[in-house]
């Protein structure tokens, strides 16, 4: 004999058809706009880039394993895999000196204008 109601235990669950996605009139779900015309931005560009040195070994060693295995096809995969993160480094080098480039003209410039003020302060002085 059970002693608690069980009334509505069918009402704490969602009916079959919602389970937590909407769908939009054709049916099918809505992935947010992904369509050619959208403005998508990652969450996180670049979350994997920073271990592209390590990326670029792995895949390396991998294709080196898959070619010993006599699959040259997977060996070939990893290359390809191994050759855009090389991809990465370069353009991450290739940013990180144009950001240094920017900084030292900066501080060039910066340097250069308080030479300037102090020339005029000293030919206003005398």
């Amino acid at each position: 004999m059970n002693n608690f109601k069980n009334n509505n235990r069918r009402g704490r669950f969602k009916p079959n058809g919602d389970r937590g996605f909407r769908r939009n009139g054709n049916g099918h779900k809505s992935n947010g706009d992904f369509g050619n015309g959208s403005s998508f931005k990652r969450r996180h560009p670049g979350k994997n880039n920073q271990n592209a040195s390590k990326l670029v070994e792995k895949y390396n060693d991998l294709a080196r394993e898959a070619l010993s295995n006599g699959d040259k096809i997977l060996s070939e995969n990893y290359l390809q895999h191994s050759e855009h993160f090389s991809r990465i480094l370069i353009s991450q080098e290739n940013l990180r000196n144009d950001n240094e480039n920017a900084s030292d003209a900066n501080i060039n410039n910066e340097l250069k204008n308080e030479a300037e003020k102090k020339e005029a302060e000293e030919t206003t002085t005398k």
